[in-house]
């Protein structure tokens, strides 16, 4: 049976999420999210999109884009997942997927004001929803740069964010308001399958690095590591709670 076609239309915004394949939790290194960050960086530059919204969690990826052309979004997606992947996999000492099956999108105009803000509400709650911490403020989201109306050298604001007041900084107090309301939905309980009792009683062997593996750097060869904790600390000082925090976790890094 194929697949169903995507929506690609002129002047719209497609929401889109990212798995690790599995689900397993491969995001929680602060090193893959750094390279993460980096790679978006790289697809803004090759592709010209507009990137609104943004959250990296454990182990999936929130973004809301906006691409320059609607038939752009299947090539950036495709760079960006095929980028990313090659690092991580370098990184991890791993081979075969890293995300699971094809990304997941919704679409809708960008004029869709009320969609739009629903959205970015949604995609800026998440670390919220999965009780990660009781705010708003989360290192890897750019609901910071809403909110306190920073640059984060990656995200742009929606234009229904600067529709809600006459300044900048009543759309910030607007926008902090309508995030306050939101209340998550509950997921549904966790389904066991019949081995799911049974696998983690499963002893398996160390994994043995083959020395070939072992001298793969853990970035491509043309990336300085330097450029990317540059853009990684550009995007969490910028919406993280507190930066002195924030930033000395890439000091013990």
């Amino acid at each position: 049976m194929p697949r169903p076609s995507r929506i690609l239309k002129p002047g719209y915004c497609y929401h889109i999420t990212v798995r690790c394949n599995n689900r397993e939790f491969k995001l929680t290194r602060l090193e893959c999210r750094k390279v993460l960050l980096y790679a978006i960086k790289k697809a803004l530059e090759k592709f010209r999109f507009k990137l609104y919204g943004l959250c990296i969690m454990s182990n999936h990826v929130h973004y809301l884009i906006e691409p320059r052309q609607p038939e752009d979004l299947p090539k950036l997606m495709h760079w960006l997942n095929w980028y990313a992947a090659m690092c991580f996999n370098r990184m991890l000492n791993r081979t075969g997927h890293f995300w699971e099956k094809r990304y997941h999108s919704s679409a809708f105009a960008t004029t869709d004001k009320q969609r739009a803000l629903n959205t970015l509400r949604y995609i800026h709650a998440n670390p919220k929803a999965a009780n990660m911490q009781p705010g708003f403020f989360y290192d890897f989201s750019n609901y910071g740069t809403y909110d306190r109306l920073t640059d984060d050298g990656l995200t742009k604001w929606h234009p229904a964010f600067l529709s809600l007041g006459n300044t900048l900084d009543e759309c910030a107090r607007k926008y902090r308001g309508f995030c306050k309301k939101y209340k998550p939905k509950p997921k549904p309980e966790k389904r066991y399958h019949w081995g799911s009792k049974f696998l983690p009683k499963v002893i398996r062997g160390k994994h043995k690095t083959a020395p070939g593996q072992m001298k793969l750097p853990w970035i491509p060869p043309d990336v300085e590591s330097g450029e990317v904790s540059e853009v990684a600390e550009k995007f969490v000082k910028a919406n993280c709670y507190d930066p002195q925090v924030a930033m000395q976790r890439f000091n013990d890094s």
